[in-house]
């Protein structure tokens, strides 16, 4: 009986051991990871429309019209202004809305759409990628499928900061202008966690050269 408590106690101690280490390993991947997104693209980040510098082409990152009580989404509504700014100051020719449209109830890229040509921009300055399923696969479309080797990127800060670095890591000259947050402070901390962890998955993403879901044929942007 004492034999069996004490393989007990030492099975329970190894668990409990194991779980530590990969806890400790998982948050030293965490705050390795964020330093260094952090560092790589605070640079590039701008606030002001009037500072940034222009670029043929501005890429909207999709979220949600709607909140998850049915309400409008601030950070979709902010990112529309802001790239409507963009384009109204001649910072941007182009719009490239990139979002998810995986059923027809869910259509990211037409609500950018009437949403941006309700705050100015002309329909035929907006380009649509209805294949921007993630960050990953909107920045990495914008490239291969549109032919953008240096963009401007719209969203909020710390989004930002995710697609600037995938876009550096993809071989594409970006820079970015943050919308601003308009939440309360436990949405602000919730989404912000997700960051950090959607991060995480963006670097290993890299590490194992994760592509885009789909691909296809060129598009051309034509100049202006």
């Amino acid at each position: 009986m004492g034999n069996k408590s004490s393989c007990l106690r030492t099975m329970i101690k190894r668990i409990v051991l194991s779980i530590s280490v990969f806890m400790f390993l998982g948050i030293a991947f965490t705050v390795y990871v964020n330093v260094r997104v952090e560092k790589v693209t605070q640079h590039r980040l701008y606030t002001d429309v009037s500072l940034i510098p222009r670029n043929k082409v501005a890429l909207l990152l999709g979220t949600n019209p709607l909140n998850r009580l049915g309400r409008p989404n601030t950070y979709f509504s902010t990112r529309i202004k802001t790239a409507a700014e963009l384009y109204c100051a001649g910072k941007a020719d182009y719009i490239l809305a990139s979002g998810d449209n995986h059923s027809k109830g869910y259509d990211e890229p037409t609500a950018m759409r009437d949403s941006l040509i309700a705050n100015g921009v002309p329909s035929d300055r907006i380009v649509l990628d209805f294949a921007g399923f993630r960050t990953l696969d909107s920045v990495v479309r914008a490239k291969e499928i549109f032919g953008c080797d240096s963009l401007t990127i719209i969203s909020q800060t710390d989004h930002n900061s995710r697609a600037l670095y995938l876009a550096e890591s993809n071989g594409i000259d970006a820079i970015a202008i943050s919308a601003p947050i308009k939440a309360g402070r436990l949405v602000r901390i919730r989404i912000a966690l997700r960051e950090w962890l959607a991060r995480d998955k963006m670097m290993l993403d890299i590490w194992f050269g994760k592509k885009p879901h789909f691909l296809g044929e060129r598009i051309e942007i034509p100049d202006v």
